[in-house]
Parts: structure tokens; sequence; C-alpha cells
């Protein structure tokens, strides 16, 4: 316990240049005699460390001691304590005061710039607790048991082996080897309705990526956006898809599948959209739009 506290307020002085007795039994909650005990072990142990008494006094480290054995630069330190913190903050399993120790043996402030959440708004879905999940599972090798509600063959229960957590588009997917359907798969994880982390041990193996060559299984889609809708518009598909017209409109020139997928979601802007081309996907649109009024009518 003793050599956990010594470490812990070396590193505290590293950080903070000094400090008060008294803020330090606070801090460990001993008294102001351990820590003046302390701070002569630290003394014994060749820390160059002394207490100064007065207004002003307090228990300070050797202005220019540092860790010679950290032979990197500034930048170099920086970018390393930035990384551990934005890993923190996915849970990654680097805690704060790992971070307050490489911020006083580096010299150098760890910035909170950096702050993730997982959850969506409007309430606690849990989205934060199935990340971490996920996450042990793919570091741990552990099977995982999800409900899955897929835009193709609604709800359904797998197993599967996780490899690896992607953010890509905005949103959440783990690349998965999927026990049901004996093929590699890509979950999304709003859509995982249910889970759990098994006992279930696998060997991990590569996710195979797609080749650069292989054909884009997709069609042009043009669509035209109201300037209304212009927020919207760059939310979702990237600045060099979006040609901004005289009036304001936006067009938009994107390979995506006509599935009903993308009816649903082309409807979510309502009178917003046009379908420029293909026209079989503005035939599929309107007919849509048509059964929604017949359907809701009155």
């Amino acid at each position: 316990m003793q050599e956990s506290r010594l470490f812990k307020i070396l590193y505290h002085l590293l950080e903070k240049g000094h400090v008060t007795a008294q803020e330090l039994a606070k801090q460990f909650e001993v008294s102001v005699r351990t820590i003046y005990r302390d701070i002569d072990s630290l003394s014994e142990a060749g820390i160059p460390v002394y207490a100064e008494k007065g207004r002003n006094g307090g228990i300070f480290l050797l202005e220019d001691f540092t860790l010679n054995k950290v032979l990197l630069s500034e930048k170099e330190k920086k970018d390393i304590l930035a990384s551990l913190q934005s890993l923190s903050m996915v849970g990654a399993g680097f805690d704060q005061e790992m971070l307050t120790k490489l911020s006083a043996l580096f010299q150098v402030s760890s910035e909170d710039w950096f702050e993730a959440d997982f959850s969506r708004w409007g309430g606690e879905s849990g989205d934060n607790e199935k990340f971490e999940s996920i996450k042990t599972a793919v570091i741990r090798h552990k099977a995982m048991r999800i409900v899955y509600e897929s835009s193709y063959h609604g709800r359904s229960e797998r197993i599967i082996h996780p490899l690896k957590l992607l953010y890509k588009s905005k949103e959440w997917y783990v690349k998965a080897f999927c026990t049901k359907k004996q093929e590699f798969r890509i979950f999304k994880l709003n859509r995982m309705v249910a889970w759990e982390v098994l006992e279930e041990e696998f060997e991990p193996v590569p996710f195979p990526e797609l080749q650069e060559d292989m054909p884009i299984p997709h069609n042009k889609i043009v669509l035209r956006f109201s300037k209304e809708m212009a927020y919207r518009v760059y939310d979702e598909f990237d600045t060099s898809l979006v040609e901004r017209m005289e009036d304001g409109d936006l067009v938009v020139s994107v390979h995506m599948q006509g599935d009903d997928w993308l009816i649903g979601y082309l409807l979510s802007f309502g009178t917003q959209v046009e379908v420029v081309e293909p026209l079989y996907l503005r035939d599929m649109l309107a007919q849509k739009a048509k059964e929604i009024y017949e359907q809701n009518k009155i």
C-alpha cells in the first residue's frame, strides 16, 4: 500500500510541481504525519523532493527533475496522451489514473478534449452497455448471442463470433462470423435489440476484405433535394456527392441498392426529395406513397 502511495505522490508532484501535505493527506486518506514519512522515504530513495514551511510552503519537487529515460519528442508525448484519452472514452481499458501518470511522467498536460457517448438521444437505451459488451467479446474472443432486426429477413436470433468493431458513415458495426449462416457478416449495433456474451470461446480469424476491383452491386441514383433539406443532405451524404444548384436545391449522385429500405428512407423526406433517375425507382416511390395515402386517408 505504501509503495503504491509513494508512486502516486511522485506522479502528483511531477504533474503539479508542489502540493501541501494537507492536500495529500486528504487525497490518500491518511494523516499528515504519514505524508511526511512518505516524503522522507522518497527523499531517501534519491527523489529530489523537499518541504518548505510558511504561507506559500508545501512539498516541492526540484524544478528540473524529470525521467530522462522517456526519449520522446513533445509532439510524440502529446500524441500518445491524446490517443490514450480517445481510447479511454470508448472503453478500451485506459483509466484516468493511467493518463495522469503518463501526463506527469511526460510533463505534458493531458487535455480533456474528447467525449464519447454511444447512447441515442431521448433516453437510456443501453447503447453504452451494448458497446462495452461487444468490445469485451472481441478482446476476449467470446461468442455472443444476439437478437437482430434485419432489413431483409426480420428478427432472428444468431450466435456470432465478433472479430472487430467498425465505425463507418456515422454508425457502429461489428464484423463477425455468423454460426447460423456459416458466413462472415457485418451487423449494425443499433439493430441488436438483445445481446449476451457467452462463455464459449472461439479462435479469431481475419475478416475477409472486399477486393478493390470487385464490381459495386449498387445502382447509380440521382436525387434532388429542396434547399430546406440541406442539413440532412450534408448529414448523410459525402460533400463530394452533392452539387448545389442555382436555386439552392441539392442534387446528389450516389450508388445505392434500390430496395425497400431505400424507398422507406426516401419517404422520410416527404415532398422535399425528387428521384431524377432511374425511372423505375421514381415509379416505386410514387406507388408506395399512393399505398400509404390509401391506407391512411379518411
